[in-house]
């Protein structure tokens, strides 16, 4: 998998820095996530795996999906990667994107899990308390996870702010096994 990073990385460099000087991101953001999911797509990747459709067969398929949801600039950038044969890097060329264009907006994403549905107020100002914390705004997606039993766990970025009942139950009964 790091392999992969490593090899998709100078592509989702090259689309950011287009995208910045285009003042573009946003839209590079969307063309990115609709290619990465047709890519993603099990039929259209076993049809570009296809050992019998040539380089123009796989750019015909590609674009004709994608359609004129794909400015010029997109499409010039999905030949490139069909070219290169490294179209299957497409999910992690747009999730190192989206990780570039959110550092350069100042915005940490965090995934938020709880036993129970958070309150709108609750979640406000548990954004809040990471924002400072992080200092970046927080774009978060809350998941509902029951067998948390209580509490929450926060991931943003590497870090994982664990508070949960499960957790505090798992070190109570390690440090009663010590």
């Amino acid at each position: 998998m790091a392999e992969l990073i490593t090899i998709a990385r100078p592509y989702a460099e090259a689309a950011f820095a287009l995208a910045r000087e285009r003042n573009a991101l946003s839209a590079w953001s969307q063309m990115l996530r609709l290619a990465s999911s047709v890519v993603a797509d099990p039929r259209i990747a076993g049809a570009l795996d296809n050992p019998k459709l040539d380089t123009a067969a796989r750019e015909s398929l590609l674009l004709s999906i994608c359609g004129d949801r794909l400015n010029d600039e997109g499409r010039n950038f999905l030949r490139v990667l069909i070219d290169a044969d490294r179209i299957a890097l497409m999910p992690a060329i747009a999730g190192q994107f989206d990780a570039l264009k959110d550092d350069a907006d100042g915005v940490a994403r965090a995934t938020i899990e709880t036993a129970f549905p958070l309150a709108d107020a609750d979640l406000a100002e548990l954004k809040t308390a990471l924002a400072r914390r992080f200092g970046r705004r927080i774009e978060a997606t809350v998941v509902e996870r029951p067998e948390l039993i209580g509490g929450a766990r926060v991931t943003v970025g590497d870090n994982v702010i664990d508070a949960t009942i499960s957790e505090q139950l798992r070190a109570m009964a390690a440090q009663l096994r010590a």
